[in-house]
């Protein structure tokens, strides 16, 4: 072997080793945040009128599963399991679900302001609610009315943007001005809606539009939870297909990937999940805009690391803020969708004042 092929497979070992240390510290970053969630379930679930310490609160949740190991009180049980854990759990997994979907609509769009807030699918189930609220008009009645008309209004606006991207060729630019077209019709048809109707009517609709989580029970975690269950997955399935387009469309095609079939594709699971969760909570923003560029500046573009870690983020963004809005202003509670803004809005204005270089 020749002192030059030794060299070259000296410096080959050398990326090699320096790859596999930054794969290691994307995996470590990841797993603290999941213990993060773990611990921010015990924390929350301590806050409130009855205090609980949080030996008491993880006792309390392992007794459900190991009642002969984990000893715990009727009113323990009571507190966390039908009062607390819902809504801390929902919290997580709206965070997680519109932290996921705005990593999607950024990766596809290769537009760092794309987000479920931005491209109008949370205007459309605005309206849907609004017309459920001040109407009683719904494709669903009974108690489902509002929820099944916010979900199908969203999916609404999701299937106008994708056929208006089909017809004119399913580009990001056309996609992110429909997007942004469909945002403002419907926010314009809330207001004209608004305009209109009863004050009792009005505050619902405005109370439901900044988001809440204090009607969350266990019917609505399961639902949000089976979509994410087989939602999520298939986005981590085509993660190497978000990555081969994000170098842009044509050298995405040279390499044998449908761009206009996977765009779409990506597209229809990311508003399923956002209609998903916008239908039980209301409007909630900037956690599916903020998540995915912490996440991105911290372990860089490659979606196989990024999707999870911004699903993560979005979680415990999502959690803290709910947690800071219930004790900012005791008994009051802020409701949720104005404290991500407050969050957010500082957080993402520090994130662009502190970038040193471009990590989209």
């Amino acid at each position: 072997m020749s002192s030059t092929e030794a060299i070259r497979m000296q410096r080959a070992s050398i990326v090699e080793e320096e790859y596999k240390k930054f794969i290691g510290r994307k995996i470590v970053f990841i797993t603290s945040l999941i213990f993060s969630i773990f611990l921010i379930i015990g924390m929350a679930s301590t806050l409130g009128p009855i205090n609980l310490s949080i030996t008491e609160v993880y006792s309390t949740i392992l007794h459900k599963f190991f009642p002969n190991l984990f000893e715990t009180t009727e009113i323990a049980m009571t507190v966390v399991w039908n009062i607390r854990l819902p809504r801390i759990l929902m919290g997580i997994l709206v965070g997680v679900g519109l932290g996921i979907a705005g990593c999607v609509m950024q990766g596809i769009l290769r537009n760092p302001l794309a987000s479920p807030y931005t491209l109008g699918i949370s205007s459309s189930a605005g309206f849907g609610a609004a017309l459920a609220i001040i109407l009683g008009k719904g494709f669903i009645g009974g108690e489902y009315l509002v929820i099944g008309n916010a979900f199908i209004f969203a999916l609404i606006c999701s299937l106008i943007i994708l056929s208006l991207a089909s017809y004119k060729g399913a580009t990001p630019e056309t996609m992110i001005l429909a997007g942004i077209a469909m945002m403002y019709l419907f926010s314009a048809c809330t207001i004209l809606l608004e305009y209109f109707a009863d004050p009792e009517a009005v505050k619902a609709v405005v109370f439901w539009m900044v988001g809440s989580l204090g009607k969350c029970t266990w019917s609505k975690i399961y639902a949000t939870s089976f979509v994410l269950s087989f939602s999520i997955p298939l986005l981590i399935w085509k993660s190497w297909d978000m990555n081969v387009i994000g170098t842009g469309d044509e050298a995405a095609k040279s390499l044998g990937v449908n761009v206009e079939r996977t765009r779409l594709f990506l597209m229809i699971i990311a508003s399923l999940i956002t209609a998903s969760i916008v239908c039980f909570v209301g409007t909630i923003g900037f956690i599916g805009l903020v998540a995915p560029h912490i996440a991105r500046i911290v372990i860089g573009g490659d979606n196989r690391f990024l999707l999870p870690a911004s699903a993560l983020i979005g979680g415990l963004l999502l959690s803290v803020a709910d947690v800071v809005a219930m004790n900012i202003m005791p008994p009051i509670i802020i409701p949720i969708g104005v404290m991500t803004s407050f969050m957010g809005v500082p957080l993402f204005i520090y994130l662009i004042i502190r970038r040193k270089r471009e990590y989209w």
